[in-house]
């Protein structure tokens, strides 16, 4: 028997209108759709966003949606990983395909990235369908380009002490999830002297989105801001 095969497919920051043609077509072939969920309780997201593409299947297909937890514990992240690795591998092992559906683009602070390592470990044959990413979403929804001729574009997951010693490198940072650290962002953002333009885009491409210039001031999960300096 023939094994089947992971595919990572990037569904964009959040309307199912940015999904790829390359993404509907592996979303309506695969046998089986893998779809996170932060929480037992919670909806999967990128489900969601591909919702609309399944429905208009004929056919019979499985939805997984295995636990990936927002939390710093590693040993409890490692187990639910290794837990959705097992659950995929049964799949992969009767030949078939498995989808696994993630916001944005795999390759790119994607929860896929852990799944991946550990099919690749067991001999599966991986493949990743790139989407569109969070920041360019916001950047489209901003209405401005994130960068020009040789301006130097830096993404910062996660705000800390790292900043300080990259912002002279950088003409336009891409801070995600930022309702997490705005305070922090904000006092580090506000020593540099340049002149700065800052826009927050919150849910990006969603029917709730919202665009505002300066920092994201509550705690929507997909918060991202762009600032911008000026040579």
């Amino acid at each position: 028997m023939t094994k089947g095969k992971l595919i990572g497919v990037g569904v964009g920051p959040g309307s199912p209108e940015l999904l790829t043609i390359k993404a509907d077509k592996v979303l309506k072939s695969a046998d089986v759709i893998c779809a996170p969920r932060s929480a037992p309780g919670k909806p999967s997201i990128a489900l969601s966003i591909v919702q609309s593409a399944l429905d208009q299947r004929n056919d019979d297909y499985i939805v997984m949606e295995p636990v990936f937890p927002m939390t710093e514990d590693k040993k409890s992240l490692e187990e639910h990983w290794d837990r959705a690795a097992k659950m995929v591998k049964r799949h992969l092992e009767e030949g078939k395909d498995v989808a696994f559906v993630t916001l944005g683009d795999p390759s790119i602070y994607s929860t896929f990235s852990y799944l991946q390592k550990r099919i690749l470990k067991k001999g599966f044959l991986v493949e990743m369908v790139p989407g569109i990413t969070s920041f360019t979403g916001c950047a489209a929804s901003a209405g401005i380009p994130l960068v020009e001729k040789d301006d130097i574009l830096i993404i910062v997951p996660k705000v800390d002490h790292r900043l300080d010693s990259i912002l002279e490198g950088g003409d336009t940072f891409v801070v995600m999830k930022t309702s997490r650290h705005s305070q922090l962002l904000e006092d580090t953002i506000e020593k540099d002297t340049r002149h700065k333009e800052i826009i927050s885009v919150q849910n990006c491409s969603m029917e709730d989105e919202t665009v505002n210039e300066g920092f994201a001031k509550n705690k929507k999960y997909l918060s991202t801001t762009l600032i911008k300096f000026s040579k």
